[in-house]
């Protein structure tokens, strides 16, 4: 096994094509963390780290955009506007059939084209994104202003240009790289957020509160561990053929395996539930700041419900699991399957082939999905469970960071075995 993953690891390095992979997916977040560094004009910083120490939603949301909230830099926006297009697109599959029908039958070319309208709406999306945010933060006294028309449509068509730019460089990631672009955009904001936060932390600590840094350290590495067995962990139901060829042999009764994973949607449920929660606040935010009368009210009321960190970490905990389900219906659907699997002669042992096998299969993931979606949703509270209990803001030892960091790290293993693999044979 050692020899074997030295092997491997040799390959990478003398193989042209995946160095040259590996060198253009470095060169690629050389640029992005470049970029995260440029801020927009007009901030102030020490106002800027205050409102994202006290707003434990946005520090959430820091997360998805790659730290770029975190210093209003001109990508502040991240790679949000083409996730939230990408999650609308999906939703629209579920309600629009011919949207469904394109992506599911039309081939190569039905997902080039769901791609390309998933690129167009990226950019009104990103475009009121920044003016929605813009806004609130200028309201806040973060931006100094009061900014003029022209500079605050530079500033607003500048943070949505960096937006588009992240996404053309995520998707070059992903054509010239390894792995996904988008993920791996985030995988480095993470990462990049890790020494300033660790350093902030040391520097804030005193005798009294090392005990909480070691639990914290403890519960990190707890959730890691969870994180890392979720991850891997699925229900094989099993699948069988009656008659298959296996190289020139005639098997009778082959069998198979269909793989129905613990966390089937990923880190998706998370970010809807984040992309709900933060719309109406962006919403309010923008529209007060515009001159919008009779929202103040509402405005005041959702900033004291976001305040409270057990109703909103319960609604918040209530939206991934809602989403869960939600979002597995539409990335798996048994009626397909089941039609597919009879379509090439397989069955699951037990249960007839049809409408038995979409019901069986239907209950299986309906009771895989309940563990993972609760799983998910005890992941992206568990910042607010412990800043509830403890005082103090745990965003370094927040669960999603480290779902999308694990998730993105075995992708890519997986995808860098895949191309070792490949020069092998």
């Amino acid at each position: 096994m050692f020899d074997s993953a030295l092997t491997k690891t040799k390959l990478i390095f003398t193989d042209a094509a995946i160095r040259t992979r590996i060198l253009f997916l470095i060169g690629a977040l050389v640029v992005f963390r470049f970029l995260a560094a440029i801020p927009i004009p007009g901030v102030d910083h020490g106002r800027l780290e205050q409102f994202f120490q006290n707003n434990q939603f946005f520090g959430l949301l820091n997360v998805f955009s790659g730290g770029g909230y975190s210093k209003l830099s001109i990508v502040m926006l991240g790679v949000g506007p083409y996730i939230t297009a990408s999650i609308i697109m999906q939703l629209a599959t579920f309600l629009i059939p011919q949207i469904k029908e394109m992506q599911t039958e039309e081939g190569e070319a039905g997902r080039t084209k769901f791609i390309m309208w998933s690129r167009l709406i990226t950019i009104p999306i990103a475009i009121l994104q920044g003016v929605a945010f813009l806004s609130l933060l200028e309201t806040q006294g973060i931006i100094i202003g009061p900014l003029s028309s022209l500079a605050f449509a530079a500033n607003v068509f500048l943070v949505a240009g960096g937006s588009i730019l992240l996404m053309w460089i995520g998707e070059l990631i992903t054509e010239f790289g390894i792995g996904n672009g988008v993920s791996l955009i985030i995988f480095a904001g993470i990462v990049a957020r890790l020494p300033s936060g660790i350093s902030q932390a040391l520097f804030a600590a005193s005798a009294a509160n090392i005990p909480a840094y070691l639990g914290f350290v403890a519960v990190a590495f707890i959730v890691l561990y969870l994180v890392v067995m979720a991850s891997d962990a699925e229900r094989s139901v099993p699948i069988a053929y009656a008659r298959a060829v296996r190289g020139s042999a005639l098997q009778n009764n082959a069998a198979t395996y269909l793989p129905i994973r613990l966390l089937q949607t990923g880190v998706i449920p998370i970010i809807f539930a984040l992309s709900l929660l933060l719309l109406p606040q962006m919403i309010l935010g923008g529209l007060s700041a515009i001159g919008v009368k009779g929202l103040q009210a509402a405005s005041l009321w959702y900033t004291a419900f976001s305040a409270n960190l057990w109703a909103y970490g319960a609604v918040y905990f209530f939206l991934v699991i809602l989403f869960t389900y939600f979002y597995t219906m539409i990335v798996f659907d048994p009626k397909r399957m089941a039609d597919s699997l009879q379509k090439t002669g397989a069955f699951v042992p037990g249960v007839r082939p049809g409408k038995e096998t979409e019901k069986y299969v239907t209950t299986v993931v309906n009771r895989v999905t309940f563990p993972g979606a609760v799983f998910l949703g005890f992941i992206a509270v568990i910042p607010f469970i412990i800043q509830g209990i403890t005082g103090i803001s745990a965003i370094l030892v927040g669960g999603t960071a480290l779902l999308i960091a694990v998730q993105v790290v075995i992708d890519l293993v997986r995808k860098v075995d895949a191309q070792v693999s490949l020069r092998e044979y």
